[in-house]
């Protein structure tokens, strides 16, 4: 398999350049991998895998066509210090959807793979739960340290050291410009909805309160800036068996909702 030599990493500095696919074949895609810190302590960020693998699925769909659904499963631990090939099967192009499958290899070893259906506009009523929390306006919050370079975050729910609690709220964005078009968005708010476990304000014995990524679901809806703030809501549903489900909302500084998110993780207690 082509490019799985190491990479440099000194040009991937902002979220459009971990975003910018090398086309090898057709069909198959090569990224680059952010710098995250060494590769010893650092697995590959799941949030980077499924964005790349969403838009590796989008450059086989026609342009009128965008982003509505992705299911992904993380499957072996990623490695910074390699790219990552990204393999899309075109299982179906219909009069309304089309549907791709997408593998992501390391060393000929599959660590993700990802479902994604994309759906062209059309007219119709509309529905929506209106039971979100409001949060203050991000220019109200002191920025927070953040341990990805690409991302801006603003802490709604705070970190607490004392008690190991982490943020189930967030502002978040891309933290230089992207490119204004929809299936880039979509990858950036795919990027920024790893952010989190959902169970960072929960204190039960016995219950880690973060840990990998087992599988990843988003609903796109609304179109939202990825570049501007973005509010994401976690809440958690169901813990147990050392594994935790939780929802989130993605939503514009308008209160847009942009995505719906559901996220299993691995919640051992070390």
């Amino acid at each position: 398999m082509p490019g799985q030599g190491l990479i440099d990493l000194s040009d991937v500095g902002d979220l459009t350049s971990v975003l910018d696919l090398e086309v090898l074949d057709r069909d198959l895609f090569r990224g680059r991998n952010a710098d995250h810190g060494p590769a010893e302590r650092h697995a590959l960020f799941g949030g980077q895998v499924a964005a790349q693998a969403l838009r590796a699925a989008g450059h086989t769909v026609e342009g009128d066509r965008h982003p509505h659904s992705l299911h992904g499963y993380f499957l072996r631990r990623g490695r910074t210090e390699i790219p990552v090939i990204y393999r899309v099967e075109r299982d179906r192009d219909g009069g309304s959807f089309s549907a791709r499958h997408v593998r992501a290899i390391q060393r000929g070893e599959v660590i993700f793979s990802m479902l994604a259906s994309f759906h062209g506009d059309e007219p119709s009523g509309h529905f929506e739960r209106d039971d979100e929390r409001t949060p203050p306006p991000p220019e109200e919050i002191e920025p927070a340290a953040s341990w990805d370079a690409l991302v801006e975050t603003r802490e709604i729910t705070t970190t607490d050291e004392a008690t190991g609690r982490h943020p189930d709220f967030l502002w978040l964005r891309a933290a230089t410009p992207l490119p204004d078009d929809r299936l880039t968005q979509a990858c950036g708010l795919t990027y920024l909805s790893d952010f989190g476990s959902g169970f960072g304000q929960i204190s039960i014995d016995g219950l880690a309160q973060g840990g990998p990524s087992i599988d990843h679901t988003m609903w796109f809806h609304q179109p939202i800036a990825a570049d501007d703030w973005v509010a994401f809501e976690m809440q958690p549903a169901k813990a147990g068996g050392s594994r935790g489900l939780y929802n989130g909302s993605m939503r514009d500084r308008h209160g847009r909702l942009g995505a719906l998110v559901s996220q299993e993780i691995l919640l051992r207690d070390r």
